[in-house]
């Protein structure tokens, strides 16, 4: 404690010398202006004396410092230069030296300010009693006293104190603080539990397996703090450049003083060398590139972290809040054979709309979004980890697991598979104890992260990985939607950490997460980058940098951003430095005289500032904005893709039921979705084709970046159309002809496909661009 105590009282006082001793040289040099513009001659050469005297002793202590590091920094040409002005009275040139170098420095602190990587959310999480159960009953006991084989209580919503194994018969978790997944789990009697998960369902009896301090989340702090302990400072920018621009300096000083046998064109050329740009370029540069950074909600903490954003060409992301949405959505419906998709919904709907479960809350808004009028249910009652159920007509319905059983019909066996292959969960609805349908709920890829992996991709980043705690189905079913280079699941905090650490040795990596059990590895990479809007604390303090609005593809923004400031920086400083190696050729053969020599260095500066400031301006290959009607229109149709959900899903279960027969009630599907198509979803493709695709343009760069879209658009009305003849001839006919099945099959699965693709461009490439 004290070690961080006392760096805390050295930033603190860096941070105050650094604008006073700007203020002081500042004033110094304006005084002895007014001075010398006075006939005072004498009083003007005192007080720039004293201005650069005053930068001299700050600039000698930044030099030991710098030289106890090992490092041999351009602050040491100021402080020679600051020290051979006052030698030979060149007390002007010494003033604008001063005034230089506080500028330099007063910037470079506001550019390079680190956050330290706290981890005080984690520790104020963690439990410090425990409830004991012992033959005298339950009591209070503080945690370091809970000892391995003790039997505790862990009551509704309270942090499990310690690794154990439940004692009761069921328990249910909201695990996503180790696992980053917001669904929650349940774990049946001796089975293993981590501490640090929240009780998510009823009390339950914990039998302890480990102290505290040998329990997963006191690990998960410890690693945290290790992890930034090992952070490295970044080296300055103007310090690379002066392991050979300050050798280079000094020979070229001895040199001129050497062959002339005068001291005073060795000051003169250690004045002009003295690396305005380098001090002054790189942290303009850096702090403009922090400033447009903050306008987009990326708050970038110091100048080190956005130069070496610049720098970085791996990129490791959690999965759950980052690359998905964090929140799990109804993927499809199933119904069985004398049931609608949509009753199912409402009914599970309505059984769940008092249910705090993840899941109930994607059902409940899944029938919100479809305008779904809910039964009224009574007696409701939840079996935490089993589900809700209650009364509804006089029949017993629930919503939840099911019990498996031998005699699952073909359409049930149908959902389990495509549970399986999708990667989803699945809420079975009974009526009367007979399944009669099922939710599947998935939580899906954010809209905007394929559009931002691509912006990563262009933006120098050559290598992105998932690092996640979730299953390995689910985690590479995202990654293979998103086109990832690798996928690590089922990783404990630990395991996330030992990655980052591996991809370091290979390239400067980024890691993004959101979550406590994240914090750890954000602390361990090079960049850790937190999703402040809805991360948890811990994440956020232990980050780098902080998104603080929920759009991931602000980090592609940032990366181009941070890549490039760093360019701006780089021509600021060597283009500055080409100038000054050229003034102190003229400085070494007598030409340029030290306070001559001081003025044109400014001149100098000037120029680097301007060109270093053009890191504020948006870049050629920014993105322009949308326009307010744009802006408008794409929410409008971005609600409307919600509300037709519904009718995706009716025409897969169409064509699912023509697949089980070809009778009355098959044909009575098809023509639903098809009235569902022609009043709903072909309205809403036309308003799109004309509303809403030319106001997209001029945003894309012309109609063309729409034309894929378009032909989509023609494709679902001619299959669309298709369907319609179908059922006329159907109608003709008295029913559907044995030759007509197959293409009728084909043309309601290939409009599903197709919808779901086209939903999906859209969403990615347009309604990704409103906020």
């Amino acid at each position: 404690m004290k070690r961080f105590s006392a760096k805390t009282a050295a930033t603190v006082l860096a941070a105050r010398l650094e604008p006073a001793l700007l203020v002081v040289t500042a004033a110094a040099l304006t005084a002895g202006g007014s001075a010398w513009l006075a006939g005072a001659g004498g009083l003007a050469d005192l007080l720039w004396a004293l201005g650069a005297a005053s930068a001299l002793l700050p600039a000698v202590g930044w030099v030991v410092a710098a030289l106890r590091r090992g490092q041999a920094g351009v602050d040491l040409i100021a402080v020679l230069a600051l020290v051979g002005t006052l030698a030979v009275r060149e007390y002007l040139a010494g003033a604008l030296i001063a005034l230089m170098l506080a500028t330099g420095r007063t910037l470079e602190a506001a550019a390079q300010r680190r956050a330290s990587h706290d981890v005080r959310a984690l520790v104020e999480r963690t439990p410090r009693t425990a409830r004991r159960r012992t033959g005298a009953g339950v009591s209070t006991v503080p945690l370091t006293e809970v000892r391995a084989g003790d039997l505790l209580v862990v009551g509704p919503g309270e942090v499990v104190p310690v690794d154990g194994r439940v004692e009761s018969d069921l328990a249910v978790f909201d695990e996503s603080v180790l696992t980053g997944e917001p669904l929650q789990v349940e774990r049946a009697k001796d089975e293993a539990v981590r501490s640090g998960v929240i009780n998510a369902g009823g009390a339950f009896e914990l039998r302890a397996t480990a102290t505290e301090q040998d329990s997963t989340y006191a690990e998960i702090v410890r690693l945290a703090r290790q992890a930034s302990a090992e952070s490295a400072p970044v080296v300055r920018l103007a310090d690379r450049y002066a392991a050979w621009f300050l050798p280079l300096s000094l020979a070229v000083a001895g040199l001129a003083w050497l062959l002339s046998g005068s001291a005073v064109r060795a000051v003169a050329v250690l004045v002009v060398a003295t690396p305005c740009p380098l001090l002054l370029a790189a942290p303009v540069a850096i702090v403009s590139g922090l400033s447009r950074a903050s306008r987009l909600g990326v708050v970038v903490r110091g100048g080190g972290a956005l130069e070496n954003l610049g720098r970085a060409r791996t990129l490791l992301l959690d999965k759950t809040g980052t690359l998905t949405g964090g929140r799990p959505r109804v993927l499809d419906i199933a119904a069985a054979p004398a049931w609608k998709p949509a009753q199912v919904l409402g009914l599970a709907a309505a059984l769940d709309q008092y249910s705090p479960h993840v899941l109930a809350h994607a059902i409940v808004d899944a029938a919100r979004e479809r305008g779904l009028e809910l039964p009224v249910v009574s007696d409701v009652t939840e079996d935490p980890g089993r589900g809700a159920s209650g009364t509804v007509d006089g029949q017993r319905a629930s919503i939840g697991r099911t019990a498996a059983a031998d005699d699952v019909p073909s359409w049930a066996r149908a959902v389990d598979n495509r549970a399986l292959l999708d990667g989803a969960a699945v809420a079975w609805l009974t009526v009367d104890g007979q399944v009669v349908g099922a939710v599947l709920l998935r939580d899906p890829p954010r809209p905007d992260a394929p559009r931002t992996l691509r912006h990563l991709r262009t933006a120098g980043i050559e290598r992105i990985m998932m690092l996640t705690g979730d299953r390995a189905e689910p985690a590479q079913e995202v990654a293979a939607v998103l086109g990832l280079d690798g996928v690590r699941a089922e990783l404990s905090p630990a395991d996330k950490v030992a990655a980052v650490r591996e991809e370091r040795e290979r390239a400067v990596t980024v890691m993004v997460g959101d979550g406590v059990n994240d914090a750890p590895a954000l602390a361990a990479a090079d960049i850790g980058v937190a999703m402040g809007a809805r991360g948890s604390t811990a994440s956020s303090e232990a980050a780098d940098i902080v998104l603080t609005t929920d759009r991931v593809d602000r980090l592609a923004d940032a990366v181009a951003i941070a890549g490039r400031a760093r360019r701006i920086a780089v021509q600021s400083a060597l283009g500055g430095m080409l100038m000054s190696l050229a003034a102190m050729a003229a400085a070494a053969a007598g030409l340029l005289p030290p306070a001559a020599g001081a003025l044109l260095q400014e001149g100098i500066d000037v120029a680097v500032i301007l060109n270093a400031l053009r890191a504020l301006r948006v870049g050629q290959g920014a993105r322009p904005p949308l326009t307010p009607a744009a802006e408008v229109l794409v929410q409008r149709f971005a609600a409307e893709h919600n509300d037709l959900q519904d009718v995706v899903e009716a025409v897969r279960a169409a064509a699912d039921r023509l697949s089980d027969s070809s009778g009355p009630q098959a044909v009575a599907a098809v023509e639903e979705t098809h009235r569902l198509l022609t009043e709903r979803l072909l309205p809403h493709e036309r308003a799109e084709e004309r509303l809403l695709y030319p106001k997209l343009a001029p945003t894309l760069g012309g109609p063309e970046a729409t034309a894929t879209m378009s032909r989509a658009h023609t494709e679902i009305e001619r299959l669309s159309r298709r369907i319609a003849t179908h059922l006329h001839l159907a109608h003709a006919h008295g029913g559907l002809d044995p030759d007509q099945l197959d293409d009728l099959r084909s043309c309601l699965y290939g409009l599903h496909t197709v919808l779901r693709l086209h939903f999906s461009q859209e969403e990615e490439n347009y309604f990704s661009l409103a906020p």
